[in-house]
C-alpha cells in the first residue's frame, strides 16, 4: 500500500537513524509488516548505494523453530544467525503481528532459547551493529490500543515520524544532571524506592535504536535498590498480560511482589540469578505517546513516564547485571494515574510527570511537539 507517511517513515530509518553509507550491508529483519515499507527500505538503501538483504520470519513459522525445545538446536540456530548478523554493517528490525497474544507455551522452553539464541545473536553480533527495532501497526495492534485502523495509523506515524533531533537537544540537560546524580527517590501511589545511580552512564534515546524513542536511560548501581514500587501501566511477557507489579527491593534484589498473576510472574523473575535485579531506571518523555498502547517498545517512551527493567543492563550504562531477559516496567506519574515525584539528591525535578527545574522544562511534553 503506497503511503508517503511509509516513504518518510523508511527515509528517516535509513537516513537519520542508521545513518546508512555506501557499501555498507544492511539486514532487514521482518515480520508481519507492509511489504511496501519494506520495498520502500530498500529503495533508499540502494540511493545511498548500500546493499540491501532481508530475512522474513512469519511470526507463527518462527514460533515453531523456537519451540523445538533442544540445546542442542539452539546452539545450531544462534551460530547460523550469529554468523549472519556479525557479517551485516546495519540491522533494522520490523515486528509485526496479527496477535498480540501470540507466545511458546512452555516457559523453560522460552527460557533455554533466550539464554542460548539472544545472549549470542543479540548480545554479541546485533548490539554491536548500528540497528534500529520497531513494531509495525497491524490490524491486532490497533485492536490492542482500542483504536480504529485509521485512528491507530495516523497515531503510529505521527509518533514515529516525531523530530528526534530537537528531542535529542532537549535532554543535553537532563543528561548533565543525571551523570551528576548519585541519589534517586521515587515517590507515588503504592511507591517509595531509593537507588543511586552514580558512575554508572546516561545515554539519550532519539530515534536511533527504537522507533518510536523517547527515553533517557541508565541503571541503578545493583544492590542500591530498596523499598517498594507499583508499576500502574499493564505489560505483555510472552503473550501473558500483567496488571499492577508492585515489587519489595531489600538491597538491590527483588524479595516479594504482588502481580495479577503471580504465578507467571514467579516463573519470569526466577529465569537466572540477575533476573531478580534491575538493569535499567529511564524517564518516558515523547509527546505523542499520551495512553498505554500496551507494547512495551510505545508504553516505555510515554509522557510522564519512568521504567525499569529488570534483567540484564545495557553496556553503555553498566551495573554488572547478567540475564536472560531484559522485560520493562513502566509507572506513570501523570494524575490520571495518581501522580507522583522524582528526587535527584534530595532535590525535586519532576512532578506529575512535569519537569520543575527551569533547566529540564524542555522536555515537558508542551516543549517537544
Amino acid at each position: 500500500m503506497k503511503d508517503s507517511r511509509i516513504e518518510l517513515l523508511a527515509k528517516n530509518i535509513v537516513n537519520k537513524s542508521c545513518k546508512v553509507k555506501a557499501n555498507e550491508k544492511v539486514l532487514i529483519d521482518f515480520s508481519g509488516c507492509d511489504d511496501y515499507f519494506v520495498i520502500c527500505l530498500i529503495r533508499e538503501i540502494k540511493k545511498v548505494k548500500a546493499y540491501p538483504f532481508i530475512w522474513e520470519r512469519e511470526p507463527r513459522i518462527f514460533k515453531e523453530l523456537q519451540n523445538y525445545g533442544k540445546e542442542e538446536y539452539y546452539n545450531m540456530l544462534s551460530n547460523f544467525d550469529y554468523e549472519v548478523m556479525n557479517n551485516m554493517d546495519v540491522v533494522i528490525m520490523v515486528k509485526g503481528s496479527e496477535n498480540a497474544f501470540e507466545r511458546i507455551d512452555n516457559l523453560k522452553i522460552k527460557q533455554m532459547y533466550d539464554k542460548l539464541y539472544y545472549e549470542k545473536v543479540h548480545g554479541k553480533a546485533r548490539l554491536f551493529k548500528r540497528w534500529i527495532l520497531l513494531v509495525w501497526p497491524t490490524k491486532a495492534f490497533s485492536q490492542l490500543a482500542n483504536m480504529s485502523t485509521e485512528e491507530f495509523e495516523d497515531f503510529y506515524f505521527k509518533v514515529c515520524n516525531l523530530d528526534y533531533l530537537k528531542m535529542k537537544k532537549a535532554m543535553l540537560n537532563l543528561e548533565k544532571l543525571m551523570n551528576k546524580t548519585d541519589k534517586v527517590k521515587i515517590v507515588a501511589k503504592n511507591t517509595e524506592l531509593t537507588f543511586s545511580i552514580k558512575n554508572i552512564g546516561v545515554v539519550k534515546c532519539c530515534g536511533e535504536n527504537n522507533i518510536p524513542d523517547g527515553e533517557i536511560y541508565t541503571a541503578p548501581v545493583k544492590n542500591s535498590i530498596n523499598g517498594y514500587i507499583t508499576f500502574n501501566i499493564p505489560v505483555i511477557y510472552n503473550g501473558v498480560e500483567f496488571n499492577n507489579i508492585c515489587l519489595h527491593f531489600e538491597n538491590g534484589k527483588i524479595v516479594k511482589f504482588e502481580t495479577s498473576n503471580d504465578k507467571a510472574f514467579k516463573n519470569i523473575i526466577d529465569t537466572d540469578s540477575g533476573s531478580r535485579y534491575i538493569g535499567e531506571f529511564a524517564f518516558g518523555v515523547n509527546p505523542y505517546i499520551k495512553e498505554p498502547v500496551k507494547d512495551i517498545l510505545f508504553d516505555e517512551k510515554m509522557e510522564k513516564s519512568i521504567h525499569m527493567a529488570i534483567g540484564a543492563c545495557y553496556s553503555d550504562a553498566n551495573n554488572s547485571n547478567k540475564s536472560a531477559i531484559h522485560w520493562d516496567l513502566i509507572q506513570s506519574h501523570s494524575k490520571k494515574y495518581g501522580g507522583g515525584k522524582i528526587y535527584f539528591d534530595d532535590v525535586l525535578i519532576r512532578e506529575n510527570g512535569l519537569f520543575i527545574l527551569p533547566e529540564l522544562v524542555a522536555l515537558n511534553p508542551e516543549n517537544l511537539v
